[in-house]
């Protein structure tokens, strides 16, 4: 099914996406769904702008070049890949030249602060990136954690029914996989060297809510909103199910648990 064969007389548009049918562009897209699809391309945006400036900060705290390296790529392949969803909403009347300047990207609450997962502040960054990091092991073990949920969480979009939206997030999936792979190098040589094992374990149990939090609530009117215009497909319970078994399946053999 493509945009070009909803008419008047088609299925309504909410049947035609929830169906699988795709919109190809912005004046084909309802009142209602625009809205719904610009929160989604926010959220990304904004958490990947503050993760990105989040991380930044680390790049120093990295042991050793190769891990400096590493930390510099993830950063700026994160702020390409707000740039890549920016130009989807550039289509839809975005500021775009103008978007990364007007909120604190790493800007962050004390550690102790728990916000569950509401929004704080002006911008629509998910709640894990209002969280600071207490140095490269607790760094390190939050890029595992969020990197396997955000691949996850992109697999699922990757499906949704704006085939622009749905293409962008597709091209970025491979270097969020790979965000991911070297997370979970990182920690493999803090285990291996026989340092901040315990630091680890603790920053594991530190970020598991915190990430879990990202999947959204378990009756959540969001995913049905979503779910009714194809964005989403996969209630958040039987994703946050996956990522949980997919990072305990990863952390065992390092003698780590979640």
């Amino acid at each position: 099914m493509t945009s070009d064969s909803v008419s008047d007389d088609a299925m309504p548009i909410d049947d035609y996406l929830a169906e699988g049918g795709k919109l190809s562009a912005p004046e084909n897209a309802p009142a209602r769904y625009r809205a719904e699809l610009l929160r989604l391309m926010a959220t990304f945006v904004d958490s990947e702008m503050a993760g990105a400036s989040g991380f930044a900060d680390m790049i120093n705290a990295a042991p050793g070049i190769e891990a400096r390296i590493a930390a510099a790529k993830i950063t700026a392949e994160k702020f390409a890949h707000a740039r890549r969803i920016l130009t989807v909403m550039g289509d839809f009347g975005a500021d775009v030249a103008r978007y990364a300047e007007h909120l604190p990207w790493a800007e962050r609450l004390p550690r102790d602060a728990d916000v569950g997962a509401k929004r704080h502040g002006g911008d629509m960054r998910l709640s894990v990136f209002h969280y600071p990091f207490t140095g490269w092991v607790d760094a390190v073990v939050m890029n595992v954690l969020m990197g396997r949920a955000t691949v996850i969480q992109l697999t699922e979009a990757a499906d949704g029914s704006y085939q622009p939206l749905a293409d962008a997030f597709l091209e970025i999936l491979p270097a969020e996989v790979r965000h991911a792979e070297l997370g979970e190098e990182g920690l493999k040589r803090v285990v291996e060297a026989g340092k901040a094992v315990t630091t680890a374990q603790a920053s594991i149990g530190y970020w598991m809510p915190r990430v879990a939090a990202t999947f959204g609530g378990v009756d959540s009117g969001r995913f049905r909103q979503w779910k009714r215009f194809g964005l989403r497909r996969t209630p958040n319970a039987e994703l946050l199910a996956q990522w949980q078994a997919d990072v305990r399946g990863r952390l065992k053999p390092l003698g780590l648990s979640a």
